[in-house]
């Protein structure tokens, strides 16, 4: 009986120590992969396009990353990515949502290069931690610090759905 090889999973943290509530994703993603040491870290990350060549073929890649999407500060939210549903543009005008990011080009669109490319991991989640303050400088914000224990967990168990020996 031969083993079954072991799942691909890719655990990137987005985001800067040094802009506050904006360094949580790779602070989550390393403290993830410290517990789950079955995944690799490739955090922290500043663009998405980074991701190209780093998650290619991945069975899992997860994205920790702070969000201001007007929630309150602390909340953690799992968004699964239809990998499937993500295609070319038809006219080359990128629909309002995919545009919606402080990066140059956003998730959904170095997700449909690389689905383009037949490089694209099998399955996207991300986790998104509702930031509060980005300003310059180090340190969490209470509400933000408080959420890196639930953040983590969410992250750790995406990886034991495909890694349940992690």
């Amino acid at each position: 009986m031969t083993a079954r090889p072991r799942a691909t999973v890719v655990v990137a943290g987005f985001g800067s120590e040094y802009r506050r509530d904006d360094g949580v994703g790779p602070l989550v993603a390393a403290r993830a992969v410290a517990e789950a040491p079955l995944s690799s870290d490739v955090g922290p990350l500043s663009d998405p396009l980074d991701l190209l060549g780093i998650w290619n073929g991945a069975d899992l890649a997860i994205v920790v990353d702070a969000v201001d999407s007007g929630g309150p500060a602390g909340t953690v939210r799992v968004m699964e990515m239809d990998v499937s549903r993500l295609s070319a543009f038809d006219d080359g005008t990128p629909p309002a949502h995919a545009t919606a990011s402080t990066h140059g080009i956003g998730l959904a669109g170095v997700l449909r290069l690389s689905r383009a490319l037949g490089q694209a991991p099998r399955r996207v989640v991300v986790v998104g931690i509702e930031g509060e303050c980005f300003d310059r400088g180090q340190g969490l914000s209470p509400s933000v610090q408080a959420a890196v224990p639930e953040a983590v967990h969410r992250v750790v168990e995406l990886i034991k759905e495909v890694q349940p020996c992690a």
